[in-house]
């Protein structure tokens, strides 16, 4: 009683292939087809981007170097 036969299974396949058709099932798996390769295809372009190595340089502006004269009139 808690399994289904595979006659069970056969008359559900009959009953939704005459509720949906062939052609709506047939374009929703279609449909489905493309999201699952869209999917891969977006997984496989995160893995070919260049990931920067721990401990590589590191881009920075060097600090402005503030002359003398300046430092005497910031001071005043």
């Amino acid at each position: 009683m808690g399994s289904f036969s595979i006659w069970h299974w056969l008359i559900v396949l009959v009953i939704v292939l005459l509720l949906f058709g062939k052609g709506k099932i047939s374009d929703v798996m279609g449909d489905m087809a493309k999201g699952v390769k869209s999917f891969k295809k977006g997984l496989a372009d995160d893995d070919e981007t260049p990931v920067k190595p721990a401990g590589s340089t590191i881009d920075h502006k060097p600090a402005d170097v503030v002359s003398t004269s300046e430092e005497k009139t910031r001071a005043s």
